[in-house]
């Protein structure tokens, strides 16, 4: 037991400071429109608990400071119900400011009807207990301390509480013992509520990511259907379409202007039918020699963009890394996703595609380069969706870059793009040095682990 209050503070501490740093990202968890109406709830029952109070039971009240008070909060309710739409939502900073301005306005309130002594003293624990709902630790912790301060003050200072025959005079223990229990009141209400609604908000959060990660896997799994129906359908014209080329081509001479195309078509068809044959081929029959094959990494990018270079556009690797170049395993979802991508670097450059790579003790990457036109901004932030192109007049379906981003992926690789600044776009692909290595240790079975550093041995 002595273990788990440590290690509670030290989650706490890592939560707020995870907290700072993401502030500006949690915009628009809460909706306005929810804390407006929580508002008007509260003043239409600050109006009825001063109004009774003072015309059905007689006690004498400051009414028009306390109903000046009231009538802030109700003019800026409907300041902000004309100036923004119902469905506005506001940022992490917009709505603590927006409780916090509910502290002050509930703490004036009491200051003028005997502060601590008053019972309703008790709503001013609302606020912070929203935001341990709602808000992040930071800010949870933000208002706690403005509420502290705000009781402390009412606990020493405040107008008499509104009593008949004299008044009523409590003593400073009295006040002292209120003090403290509406503190540790506040202090265990809002920590229980922030841990409920933090326990709810990472269900959700893990349940989101699972229903992503089986949608893709799900699209994945279509994609290979479709691509083992496509070699299988498609077998049969690419072979009409090699024999009657093939009989073409005896019946016309070699000098033929016609010759060079029929050649070239042979080719082709030959080429689809390899491969068509290694799509429709299975995973074991592919052999672990092959597909774990130790290249550097200059050659593995090589052989992947080999298949698409055409004249005009030059290729070249270049390895600006410190040290011995590491090396990838030549695995299939390696091979076939950096090659997708070569694909479009070479069919968008005008004269140029470099693989340029780095590395460190922490990760390997590799950027690829062209001098082309860059990407649509339009769709950049969308890119690795299914069905996601710049090209649909011309028949592209974006399903390349998809593929490539789940095979990489599944190596345990990021991928990331932009455009660069003098042109051309750029296709970052990073692979945390580590986990791969230990990826490819497990796969071959037969390897040692990798050392601390994700240096495989030879």
């Amino acid at each position: 037991m002595s273990s788990l209050a440590p290690d509670f503070v030290k989650t706490l501490v890592n939560r707020f400071t995870l907290d700072r740093e993401t502030e500006e990202d949690s915009a628009g968890r809460v909706r306005l429109q929810t804390l407006v109406v929580l508002r008007w709830i509260a003043i239409v029952g600050q109006l009825l608990a001063l109004l009774f109070v003072h015309f059905g039971i007689g006690f004498r009240l400051p009414l028009l400071s306390c109903l000046l008070v009231v009538g802030v909060s109700a003019a800026l309710n409907i300041a902000l119900f004309l100036i923004y739409p119902s469905a506005k939502r506001l940022s992490e900073r917009g709505a603590a400011g927006y409780l916090g301005f509910d502290l002050a306005q509930l703490a004036a309130l009491l200051y003028l009807t005997g502060g601590v002594e008053n019972p309703f003293a008790l709503l001013i624990l609302v606020p912070v207990t929203i935001s341990a709902t709602i808000l992040s630790l930071r800010s949870t912790v933000l208002l706690g301390l403005q509420a502290f301060v705000l009781i402390g003050v009412l606990a020493l200072w405040h107008l008499p509480l509104p009593w008949d025959q004299g008044g009523l005079a409590l003593p400073f223990t009295y006040k002292m013992g209120a003090f403290v229990a509406l503190v540790l009141g506040m202090l265990f209400i809002a920590a229980y509520a922030w841990q409920v609604a933090e326990e709810a908000r990472r269900m959700s959060d893990a349940l989101t990511a699972t229903q992503m990660a089986l949608a893709r896997e799900q699209q994945v799994s279509a994609l290979g259907g479709l691509a083992a129906a496509a070699a299988h359908e498609l077998g049969s014209p690419l072979g009409t379409i090699a024999v009657v080329a093939k009989e073409l081509s005896r019946e016309i001479e070699p000098d033929d202007p016609l010759a060079e195309d029929i050649g070239l078509l042979l080719s082709q068809a030959q080429r689809c039918r390899e491969i068509l044959a290694r799509i429709s081929r299975r995973p074991e029959e592919q052999g672990d020699g092959e597909a774990f094959a130790d290249l550097g990494i200059a050659n593995l990018l090589t052989m992947a963009a080999d298949p698409w270079r055409r004249q005009g556009v030059t290729f070249s690797v270049q390895l600006k890394g410190s040290g011995e170049a590491p090396n990838l395993p030549r695995r299939p979802e390696i091979v076939q996703g950096l090659s997708n991508l070569f694909q479009n670097a070479m069919e968008f450059a005008r004269s140029e595609v470099v693989a340029e790579v780095d590395w460190d003790a922490e990760r390997i990457r590799v950027d690829i380069l062209d001098d082309g036109p860059g990407m649509n901004v339009d769709i950049l932030s969308a890119l690795g969706e299914p069905y996601t192109t710049s090209r649909p007049e011309a028949g592209g379906m974006g399903l390349g870059v998809f593929i490539s981003m789940n095979l990489l992926r599944r190596s345990g690789a990021s991928v990331g793009f932009s455009n660069r600044r003098g042109g051309g776009a750029q296709v970052r692909v990073t692979w945390p040095r580590q986990q791969l290595a230990k990826a490819w240790a497990k796969a071959v079975m037969g390897v040692a682990s990798p050392d601390a550093s994700g240096t495989l041995p030879p």
